[in-house]
């Protein structure tokens, strides 16, 4: 992979608009994880590949994934926290600003990796 990946997206117009997103490929890899992917295979490549949370302390997704300890009936929820408390940081906001269709997809993907129905941000 070459170029930025988190900021690819930025010089899109109006980009909190849904078909304005699609068309510069947001939602492209959610569609391709819902559809031929497995949960258990997204977590796995999550973990393989030490994605990291982007606060202070960077804690491996995957990790933080395989301490979910789901039982019969339970309900998974899944929080996105964007509080952005770190100080002098601004990326979660220009995230959301910018290309938030990427925060949302990066959701969807991440609820179906873990079995979770809801998700809040």
């Amino acid at each position: 992979m070459s170029g930025p990946l988190l900021t690819s997206r930025y010089g899109i117009e109006e980009s909190w608009k849904l078909a304005n997103a699609e068309r510069a490929g947001a939602y492209k890899v959610a569609r391709q994880a819902l559809t031929t992917r497995k949960p258990a295979e997204l977590r796995e490549e999550v973990k393989k590949a030490n994605i990291r949370g982007r606060g202070g302390a960077g804690f491996p997704a995957g990790v933080k994934w395989g301490f979910l300890n789901k039982q019969e009936g339970d309900q998974i929820y899944l929080v996105v926290n964007a509080d952005e408390s770190e100080p002098g940081t601004f990326k979660d906001r220009s995230i959301m600003d910018l290309d938030p269709h990427r925060l949302i997809e990066g959701a969807i993907i991440s609820c179906f990796a873990i079995d979770a129905h809801v998700a809040y941000i």
